[in-house]
């Protein structure tokens, strides 16, 4: 290997790991507030992907007919929930939120879908249209069962997984699409040559992984969500809203997956379930950062990346078993330092 392959197998690794970066903290952070380990995660890649993919050839995405649908699922739930107890304010807001929401969004959608948009309007449509499922998807799937154990919220994740990998057949079909890169630029950097598609991934990881960091340390929400991380129970306590909290780490995990798909769409094809191995990778860099620190998770989603550029270099039919058998060690490691409780809290 010569040092012109060795720099494009790091910039392939360090594209790579910078989605995996973005994949990694938003596990961490539902898992955190939460504690789902959500494997749907790359389902919202695929639809961030493939939404925009559409939007951009002038097609209308089968997700706009999604939020229509579990919008006012998510309203019919929270009112039988409810069940007379709810203020004809509280109504109002949800209905707002859960109704009049998703049909502003889809207003828009129809009137810039097919008119030639550019790609900013294509990408705020797309973010626009995903960044609300999560919510929606917490209210239907996850809030009902918010208080079980941690094995039944995983299998109620896998289950979404399935039923969102079958609803991305029925919108997107069975083929894959790829669209144009956000940006024609090409800065020549040494014996290599960088993109304006890999530009634009850097600086929008840098930008979310600021953009999270300054939510959490100076907005209210941001501390909320710190405080539900460390503690359910006193977060409780002192009048913080689960609830609201969970839904507002899914619309946060599902932002991410948005972005992450228009990142990655002009530089692969994508299929409808094609997020599922992304978000695993993604989820190694987690479970390295023991689903609880951001800064581990960035660094080992970098890593993965990398090893994953140089497995597809050396031996390309074995570069996922490779991938996923970095958290064997670390699993294995930790599991020394575990203490088992057999009643959970």
């Amino acid at each position: 290997m010569d040092s012109v392959i060795l720099l494009f197998l790091l910039q392939d690794g360090a594209t790579n790991g910078a989605i995996y970066a973005l994949l990694g903290l938003a596990l961490v952070l539902v898992f955190a507030v939460t504690r789902v380990i959500f494997i749907p995660q790359g389902e919202f890649v695929a639809y961030g992907a493939l939404t925009y993919a559409l939007l951009s050839t002038g097609r209308m995405p089968g997700t706009v007919w999604l939020l229509m649908l579990m919008g006012p699922l998510a309203f019919a739930i929270d009112l039988i929930a409810k069940r007379g107890r709810a203020t004809g304010r509280e109504i109002a807001i949800t209905a707002t939120t859960h109704v009049g929401l998703p049909a502003l969004i889809a207003a828009a959608t129809f009137a810039f879908a097919g008119k030639s948009a550019g790609a900013l309007t294509n990408v705020l449509l797309t973010l626009a249209m995903i960044a609300p499922l999560g919510p929606y998807l917490y209210r239907v799937a996850f809030q009902p069962v918010a208080d079980s154990s941690i094995l039944t919220l995983f299998t109620t994740a896998i289950g979404v997984h399935l039923a969102m990998t079958g609803l991305g057949l029925a919108m997107f079909g069975a083929e894959g699409l790829r669209a144009a890169a956000l940006t024609d630029l090409r800065l020549p950097l040494g014996p290599i040559e960088l993109t304006g598609q890999n530009i634009a991934v850097y600086a929008a990881t840098l930008a979310l992984i600021l953009g999270l960091w300054g939510f959490f340390e100076k907005s209210l929400y941001g501390k909320a969500l710190r405080a539900t991380a460390v503690n359910r129970v006193g977060a409780r306590l002192v009048g913080i809203r689960t609830s609201l909290s969970g839904g507002l780490a899914f619309a946060l995990a599902a932002t991410i997956g948005a972005a992450s798909g228009i990142l990655i769409v002009p530089m692969t094809t994508i299929y409808y379930d094609s997020g599922f191995l992304i978000g695993l990778k993604g989820f190694v860099a987690a479970i390295i950062g023991a689903l609880v620190s951001y800064p581990v998770t960035a660094i080992a989603a970098l890593f993965v990346g990398v090893v994953e550029a140089f497995a597809s270099f050396y031996a390309s039919n074995m570069k996922e078993i490779i991938v996923f058998m970095l958290i064997v060690p670390v699993l294995v490691w930790r599991s020394f330092g575990a203490v088992h409780d057999d009643e959970e809290e």
